[in-house]
This record gives structure tokens, C-alpha cells and sequence, in this order.
């Protein structure tokens, strides 16, 4: 059977290729996107519908897989516009109110929350959607599947779609061109077990294609799952390794900084790449994921 046309969008976060795509998919009323990206990047995702045709009032479907800034930002924006909006239980109430979402992030960007997400407006209960485990949203002759899949999040969605899993950041971050990917490890609910257990889910699945929202669509999906198995279990082992002598926190950052740097020298990343990498998967970012897991679940 012929496979759907599906379109990557890159949203050129912060004018640079690669880092944030958002997925569209066509049907007879519109289009469907899986992630709305950020607010910062509307205007870029504007530009691309309308190279195909389209606009930001034909969109008429956005299927999150969470909502963090980068992945549903701009979601509340394209409600206003007629979209419905479909997320996990757990990241409802922010869509509907973002207030405490946005105070949290106010911490840690500060003075670039505006430059880095733009606008993140609510989105109207009418045009919000609860997807449960398991269920289905049909959109015409197109079909997805829910997954919740907790790890990197506990409000995180991956969808299937034909042959194909939109993975979300469970599906790691991987830059096109290299046999390589880094997985995203966020506080405050980033979760070594749970991922595992989500990778194991998803390869009983037999899918032929994973679309990480970092970025792109890739056919050698056992690699790719073997990939983050590997990258996780790294980072149990780095865990291991560095915090029973209780480090502080810039310490930890500059150890970790230092093994990327490595690894990103030993596979040859471009200076584009690397800077990909960075913006889709901030460094210090999964520092503090990674000392917040270890101080509620293995500190003990």
C-alpha cells in the first residue's frame, strides 16, 4: 500500500536548520500537523504552509506529542485560527492556562523566554482535545494511534501513523547525515525506567519509520532504538560515576558538556550540526534532569 505523503517543516528555530520540525499531513479540509512548534516560529511555519498552498487557517488538527515550549508554543495560536488541539491528560491543564508553565521557564531563561518562544497563548476548551492511551483521531482517510509514552515527560504522546511512530522527544534528538542521536533528559520528570520501558513498547510495535520532532524521518528503526537503549544506559552510567561524591551542579554541567563535546568530535559533527544539537537538546538542561532523577529515585 502507497505510503501518505507526509512533509517535515523545518521551523529554522532561532534562524538555524534542523533543530524543530513540525510534521504535515494533508487531507481534504486542510492539514494535519503533529506539533505546533513554539511561538517563536510561527511566521516560519506561515512561510511553509504557504509554499504549499496553505495557510495558518487550514490547519485544522495539531496533535502534540507534549508541551514543552519548542513542541506546543504556538498552539494557542493556531486555536485561534480553528485548529484543534490534541494532548495527553497531564498537559491539558496547561494548554488551557499556561500561567504556571510559563513561570517556570521565566526561571530558567529569564530574559530570552520572548526571543527564544514567543507568544504561548492559552488554548480555548472547546478547542482542546484529551487523547487517552490507546486512541484513535481520524481526520478523513488519515488515521493516528495514541501512545502515551512517559520518560522523557509524563505527558508525552508518540502517535503511529501507517508504518511510521511520531516519536516526539522519546525518539531522541537526531540530526540528519549522522548515525548518531542524543536523548533529551529534562527536569523535572525525565525518567530512565519509564523510557525504557516506553523504547520497549514501541519496538513490539514493528514500526519502519520514527520521526523524532529533532529532526527528521528515519527508516533504520532498530538502530535507532538500540540508539537510545544505549544513550540511556550511558547516562546511568555517567550518573554512577559522578554523583556519589556530590559535585555541584556547574561541576556536573562541565563534565557533561566535555563527554558531548567528545562524542560530537569522534562522529565529526559540523559546527551546524553541533549548534542543532545544542539548540534541540540544551546541554545544561539534561544536567539538571539528570540530578533531579538521581536525588528523588536513587539518592535514597
Amino acid at each position: 500500500m502507497a505510503r501518505t505523503p507526509i512533509h517535515t517543516i523545518d521551523l529554522n528555530f532561532q534562524g538555524r536548520p534542523l533543530a524543530i520540525a513540525s510534521y504535515m499531513l494533508e487531507h481534504s479540509d486542510g492539514v494535519v500537523l503533529v506539533e505546533s512548534g513554539p511561538g517563536s516560529t510561527v511566521l516560519a511555519l506561515e512561510a511553509a504552509l504557504k509554499a504549499r498552498g496553505y495557510g495558518l487557517q487550514n490547519v485544522t488538527h495539531v496533535l502534540l506529542t507534549h508541551i514543552h515550549l519548542d513542541h506546543a508554543g504556538a498552539s494557542g495560536c493556531l486555536a485561534a485560527r480553528g485548529a484543534q488541539i490534541f494532548v495527553h491528560p497531564l498537559g491539558a491543564p496547561h494548554m488551557l492556562n499556561p500561567e504556571k508553565l510559563l513561570v517556570s521557564a521565566g526561571r530558567i531563561y529569564g530574559d530570552l523566554m520572548d526571543t527564544l518562544w514567543g507568544d504561548f497563548l492559552p488554548v480555548p476548551a472547546e478547542k482542546l482535545t484529551i487523547l487517552e492511551d490507546n486512541e484513535e483521531v481520524v481526520v478523513g482517510s488519515l488515521r493516528f494511534r495514541t501512545l502515551h509514552t512517559p520518560g522523557h515527560a509524563e505527558h508525552h504522546n508518540s502517535y503511529q501513523f501507517e508504518d511510521l511512530c511520531f516519536g516526539g522527544d522519546v525518539g531522541a534528538v537526531r540530526i540528519p547525515g549522522y548515525s548518531y542521536l542524543r536523548v533529551p533528559m529534562p527536569p523535572p520528570e525525565f525518567h530512565l525506567e519509564k523510557w525504557r520501558e516506553t523504547i520497549s513498547r514501541l519496538r513490539a510495535m514493528k514500526f519502519e519509520r520514527i520521526a523524532p520532532t529533532h529532526f527528521g524521518i528515519f527508516e533504520d528503526v532498530d538502530w535507532h532504538f538500540d540508539s537510545i537503549d544505549a544513550a540511556l544506559n550511558a547516562a546511568e552510567d555517567w550518573l554512577n560515576q559522578n554523583m556519589p561524591e556530590n559535585p555541584s551542579v556547574e561541576l556536573l554541567r562541565d563534565r557533561f558538556m566535555d563527554l558531548m563535546d567528545a562524542q560530537s568530535l569522534a562522529q565529526g559533527l559540523s559546527l551546524e550540526v553541533s549548534d542543532a544539537y545544542r539548540l534541540a537538546n540544551p546541554i545544561g538542561m539534561s544536567v539538571d534532569g539528570l540530578v533531579r532523577y538521581w536525588k528523588k529515585f536513587r539518592a535514597a
